[in-house]
């Protein structure tokens, strides 16, 4: 199947979410997820019997089995979920469903994500994709792996460490004008993020994601039928997923440059990687891109994701790039996370941000991009697989 086939072929018609302090949410992931998908459905005016694909990633107990039996839809075609450590597959589940309504094996599909301390409780001490000799030292949380990481960006990348700041400043600066978010009423300034906590160096408190209790649900269907649903659909104009061979597996063997990369670059053997395969399959480049919104499971790891995208020079010029004015809604060059973020929103394993990505699309984000057509949604960096998906408006199809 082509690259062509799929562009344009789905749409986000209906989105969800909601989120709460870690260990406060009220209910079971089960019960969130079904409050969402029936606030999803109604929000893409569609009843929930109709859907007939259930796509979620990296986790959960909740299959389009069980779901798809709450819900009492009418049959279910389409039931699998992405592989992949933390949130690096959380953007390729939206392909997933956009490949299943593009191949004419569902026609509704819903990609979701629910959270709960007290049903699954957290990663903790991360015994997955992390080899015995890094356990053995004690090494095995995500904050100390990319912590590693995003050290050598900055020391042999020459990527300056006021690039984390900024995306983290620009973060809570547009959380105070979402009600909705964590951080909101919590204005965070440049001497309160340098006087926080180092959790692993370089990461201090604020360069960490939050961890929330919650769920979020996208709905998709078939272009031809998003025209009929609502007049704002934002449109699968790409998505890629993968990662280089290798790549933060098991032994970190990755070589070279790559080890400061967020994964999105070349494979070992030089042919295109996730970002590269994204803007050839889109027809787009990062010049054509209106706003971002990238997952930070830590601020190093989503730098690093931009200049793989080629949306930040590397090395010292991404200290230039990347000022709280151009990171910022509505007039900055690259507005991103105009939500709050994983850092000053919410964490729902970072689909959360696939909402607001698409809320930039319908001019409903609660810091607007003037105009926005194109809205780029980069899914886990630095995660063992990672992936990204572009969004559009029907101008753009």
């Amino acid at each position: 199947m082509s690259a062509n086939i799929m562009r344009g072929a789905a749409a986000v018609v209906g989105v969800a979410e909601q989120h709460y302090k870690r260990g406060e949410a009220p209910h079971s992931e089960k019960r969130m997820t079904l409050e969402v998908i029936l606030r999803a459905c109604a929000d893409a005016g569609i009843s929930p019997r109709e859907i007939d694909g259930f796509v979620s990633y990296a986790g959960g107990a909740n299959d389009g089995a069980i779901i798809g039996g709450a819900l009492l839809i009418d049959e279910l075609r389409w039931s699998n979920m992405m592989w992949g450590g933390g949130g690096g597959s959380v953007a390729a589940a939206i392909t997933n469903a956009a490949t299943a309504i593009a191949t004419g094996q569902a026609d509704c599909v819903v990609v979701y994500r629910a959270m709960s301390q007290a049903d699954t409780g957290r990663l903790g001490y991360a015994k997955y994709h992390y080899g015995s000799h890094f356990l053995a030292h004690g090494i095995g949380s995500p904050a100390q792996i990319c912590a590693m990481r995003t050290q050598r960006m900055l020391e042999h990348g020459g990527v300056p460490r006021t690039a984390m700041r900024s995306l983290v400043l620009a973060s809570y600066q547009h959380a105070q004008k979402n009600p909705t978010a964590q951080g909101y009423g919590r204005p965070l300034d440049e001497e309160a993020y340098e006087n926080s906590r180092l959790i692993a160096e370089p990461f201090h408190l604020f360069d960490c994601s939050r961890e929330s209790d919650g769920a979020v649900a996208l709905v998709l269907v078939s272009a031809e039928r998003a025209k009929t649903l609502r007049p704002d659909p934002a449109y699968l104009l790409a998505g890629a997923q993968g990662a280089p061979g290798g790549y933060s597996e098991l032994i970190d063997n990755d070589l070279g440059e790559q080890y400061m990369s967020a994964g999105f670059g070349p494979a070992n053997n030089g042919k295109p990687g996730v970002a590269e395969r994204l803007w050839s399959a889109a027809g787009l480049g990062p010049d054509d891109v209106d706003v971002v919104q990238v997952y930070e499971n830590f601020s190093g790891p989503a730098v690093a994701a931009l200049i793989d995208h080629g949306l930040c020079p590397p090395g010292e010029a991404a200290g230039t790039f990347m000022t709280i004015e151009n990171l910022t809604a509505p007039n900055g060059k690259l507005p991103v996370n105009t939500s709050g973020g994983n850092l000053a929103d919410s964490f729902i394993n970072g689909l959360n941000l696939a909402v607001e990505a698409v809320r930039q699309i319908r001019g409903t984000s609660t810091n607007p991009v003037d105009g926005a057509k194109t809205s780029l949604f980069i899914g886990g960096p630095m995660a063992p697989l990672v992936s990204s998906v572009l969004f559009g408006h029907e101008e753009t199809l």
